[in-house]
């Protein structure tokens, strides 16, 4: 062994799960992972059951999920995750709008969130950045977020954190004045369904009527974006 090789440091590799139920998603991950040295993919599940069975058998350093996955599983998955093993460090990769969910997956344990609108140099960047222990948030969102611990806003936002990724997804189609019609072929599930969701809300956020709904979505809109 030379002197050089003697003084190299040891090359620490973090190992890391990805979850999501697109597999074109994580055969994507998996590729830009593919280029960062101390990273490596050590599964994937597309499924909750699936990851959590994969974090206990493989204990990986970190995980990288949708929090979307089979309806809002998402946020609880990141729950059990976080009390199995609080050092598993996870970023959500997702579908839904960082404004709308990110603060109830930091809430649930996450430590990033990334909106899949957003180029994959970013997803780099947040992985660089939870990998060194920081919390990864779009600036616009760390703001929104810090500026409602600074004046003490919560109530909506507290309440909203009982719904699931979809009902949250659907409250926010509401406030932009969509109709369940509108709704329903955006989502590509029946009106049923979306009237099912309308009744979910009000009885969550304690809500008597469509109109009370429909006005407090279009006032969260208005003050979240």
């Amino acid at each position: 062994m030379t002197i050089d090789q003697e003084a190299s440091p040891p090359r620490t590799e973090h190992r890391m799960l990805i979850v999501d139920g697109h597999p074109i998603v994580y055969e994507g991950l998996t590729k830009l992972i593919a280029h960062v040295d101390d990273l490596e993919v050590c599964g994937c599940a597309d499924n909750a059951a699936d990851a959590l069975r994969q974090v206990k058998e493989l204990h990986p350093d970190r995980v990288t999920g949708d929090s979307s996955l089979e309806e809002g599983r998402g946020v609880n998955l990141i729950s059990q995750i976080r009390a199995f093993d609080r050092d598993i460090k996870m970023l959500v990769y997702s579908m839904y709008d960082e404004k709308l969910f990110a603060e109830q997956a930091l809430r649930a344990g996450a430590m990033g969130y990334v909106s899949k609108q957003e180029p994959l140099e970013n997803v780099l960047v947040a992985m660089r950045r939870v990998l060194e222990g920081h919390v990864y948030l779009s600036l616009p969102t760390a703001d929104l977020i810090l500026r409602r611990i600074a004046t003490g806003e919560s109530g909506e936002q507290d309440s909203l954190g009982h719904l699931s990724g979809r009902e949250l997804e659907v409250f926010q189609m509401i406030g932009r004045g969509m109709t369940s019609q509108d709704i329903a072929g955006q989502l590509g599930v029946s009106p049923k369904t979306i009237a099912t969701h309308r009744e979910k809300l009000k009885a969550k956020l304690n809500v008597s009527s469509a109109a009370e709904l429909n006005r407090r979505a279009i006032q969260w809109v208005l003050e979240n974006g």
